[in-house]
């Protein structure tokens, strides 16, 4: 699976422009009633890019930020198509510290947001099965503390869903590039 193939998955997930007062990501402070409401559109929101015309995003400039913000960040080009796909949503739903942290909590390495060779390491020695359920299972005990769940939980707990769906078929997809840990 391509980074484009990835993209589009991902604005199914995403979706097009939305403007809910009572998502913090929709303003450009990041707290619900301050700064501007501005959006989110295909998954880039106000809070994260408070100078970018949210509702006027283009789908290109999108997956260019996709790209140079999230995919090149975590490193997904270098890790099992499934791993990297997960890795990625994660990213783009809670930023890319919160998504390498709830990895690093799965496979059971310290936490600190940076996917060094201990991180590589611990994916590699727990395989591509294990580290898939392992890290969703950090996303949806991440996703049951935000405060917000009760509002957007059930939605969260749906994309979660897909994602494990999409885990199942992304399993026997070859790692990105064909790199692997251990070479």
């Amino acid at each position: 699976m391509s980074f484009d193939d990835v993209f589009e998955r991902l604005l199914g997930n995403e979706g097009g422009f939305q403007n809910d007062r009572e998502d913090r990501g929709n303003w450009t402070t990041g707290v619900v009633g301050q700064g501007q409401l501005k959006g989110t559109r295909y998954g880039i929101s106000a809070m994260s890019y408070p100078d970018e015309d949210i509702r006027g995003l283009s789908k290109d400039r999108a997956k260019f930020l996709y790209r140079r913000d999230f995919w090149d960040r975590i490193g997904a080009d270098k890790l099992h198509t499934a791993i990297g796909y997960q890795l990625m949503d994660a990213a783009i739903n809670h930023g890319t510290g919160n998504a390498i942290r709830m990895l690093q909590r799965g496979v059971d390495v310290a936490d600190d947001g940076s996917f060094g060779p201990a991180t590589r390491q611990a994916v590699q020695e727990r395989g591509v099965d294990d580290t898939l359920k392992l890290f969703n299972a950090e996303r949806i005990m991440f996703f049951t503390k935000i405060s917000t769940f009760g509002r957007y939980g059930k939605g969260w707990m749906r994309r979660v869903a897909q994602n494990l769906r999409y885990a199942a078929d992304d399993y026997n997809a070859p790692w990105y590039g064909q790199v692997n840990y251990a070479a």
